[in-house]
């Protein structure tokens, strides 16, 4: 039995009828959601038939706007969702579309004198910064992944097996394990200073990049099962499971090399709050990592692993206790842990799209693995899908706003579409949600 997935025996024992034909019901809504809503609005609307690779910024509308510079992270999400299609639509039209970005990853964002990827380009493809990052580098490879495994262009997988050779040469580190996050054109990491300000991120390790690395090795070593690769996923595996978690079930964010904590927690409140981007609780980024940990536990074969599934599922418990909006559904952005006041404090109410979007991939899969359960994850499947369909798709003009309207209505008109936002994340959930839906009913 893979780590996911329960027998249908046992599910058709655990599963009502009704709640069998109320996932029917959401299966055909998440299908629309994924292709005519999203998919179809992004593709081929923003491939750039001039300069190469996608257009980054698109109004409330679907407008192209603004000067169209181009991040890795981006571009490299972009390739992989339009990979992604190919194979869930069995549709070859979409390959080209990712071809388009992987020659524009591999022509203008590769830097051919240093290797690695740039973070952060023109429209044109020249470089806008020097300083390069683990976390887009990984998104590289998970681009690069992906494009191969739906085209078989070999040219993609050799430039993703150099750039996973880059990142070992330069930003992994043999000592302390992990991955340096920043560093120089050349590769060389880029250390603390103390001249850097508290409310700086550079020079730490963190969670984000370690957790966006499991996943682009994940992807890596499903076309490619290299040894490395598989020690490499492996090792960023158990850090985050034993080390970037913490005991309560959420994700420390911020670390020295050596893997110490970066926490505000004994500060006043005025200094926590100064530097709440270096030390907060992110509820989105626990309940992703539940299952971005989960995922590569079974890419890597391990059979029954009882404690990745008890540490992950943890994770979206706490979470929930502590993060969930019971009247409307959806997961604050932020939280805290004041030493003078009881229990979690939501420090930041809004409810990014992307949090969203990784609720309900995590719920569906622990109703699955515990369908039985007390904190009724099918429930909360279904309340969060409520929501998104409530306050977070744009029904009239395609996409998800970047914020739910209940809590930040303006963002209605806000950019629908930026460097940091594509259809990378809801695009993933939908998809595994309708692909678990499907294995459901069989």
């Amino acid at each position: 039995m893979k780590i996911f997935f329960l027998s249908s025996a046992i599910l058709f024992s655990s599963i009502s009828f009704a709640q069998i034909t109320n996932k029917d019901s959401i299966e055909q809504q998440m299908k629309y959601a994924a292709k005519e809503e999203l998919i179809d609005k992004y593709y081929p609307r923003d491939i750039d038939t001039l300069y190469g690779g996608y257009l980054s910024t698109f109004s409330f509308d679907f407008q192209p706007v603004g000067n169209q510079d181009k991040m890795i992270v981006t571009q490299a999400r972009h390739t992989w969702s339009t990979a992604k299609a190919a194979m869930f639509y069995k549709d070859t039209s979409y390959i080209s579309m990712s071809r388009h970005g992987f020659y524009f990853l591999r022509d203008k964002m590769w830097d051919k004198e240093y290797g690695g990827f740039y973070n952060l380009v023109t429209r044109q493809g020249e470089p806008k910064t020097m300083i390069k990052q683990a976390y887009g580098n990984g998104f590289g490879i998970y681009a690069l992944a992906a494009y191969y495994e739906c085209s078989g262009d070999t040219a993609a997988l050799n430039l993703a097996k150099k750039e996973f050779m880059w990142l070992e040469k330069h930003s992994h580190d043999p000592k302390y394990k992990g991955y340096y996050q920043y560093l120089q054109r050349d590769g060389t990491p880029i250390l603390r200073t103390s001249n850097i300000l508290s409310t700086d991120d550079l020079g730490y390790k963190d969670q984000n990049s370690s957790i966006h690395l499991l996943e682009a090795f994940t992807e890596l070593y499903h076309v490619w099962p290299d040894p490395l690769v598989r020690e490499r996923l492996q090792e960023m595996l158990l850090l985050i499971r034993d080390k970037i978690v913490t005991p309560k079930g959420y994700l420390q964010l911020y670390f020295t090399p050596e893997w110490k904590p970066i926490s505000y927690r004994d500060s006043s409140e005025a200094v926590v709050k100064k530097n709440h981007y270096i030390d907060h609780v992110s509820f989105g980024h626990d309940v992703e990592t539940a299952y971005l940990m989960l995922e590569a536990s079974e890419a890597l074969g391990n059979k029954n692993d009882v404690v990745t599934m008890a540490v992950g599922k943890r994770m979206v418990d706490h979470a929930l206790k502590n993060g969930w909006d019971a009247a409307l559904g959806g997961f604050y952005d932020e939280g805290y842990y004041f030493k003078d006041k009881p229990g979690i404090t939501i420090t930041l109410e809004s409810k990014n799209w992307w949090a969203q979007a990784e609720a309900l991939n995590t719920f569906l899969l622990l109703s699955d693995e515990y369908p039985n359960d007390p904190m009724e994850y099918y429930k909360h499947f279904t309340k969060e899908w409520e929501y998104v369909q409530t306050y977070l798709i744009d029904h009239e003009h395609g996409d998800w706003y970047d914020e739910g309207l209940d809590k930040e209505p303006k963002r209605k008109t806000a950019l629908k579409a930026q460097i940091w936002k594509g259809s990378y994340h809801n695009f993933r959930a939908l998809m595994n949600c309708i692909n678990r839906i499907e294995r459901d009913k069989k």
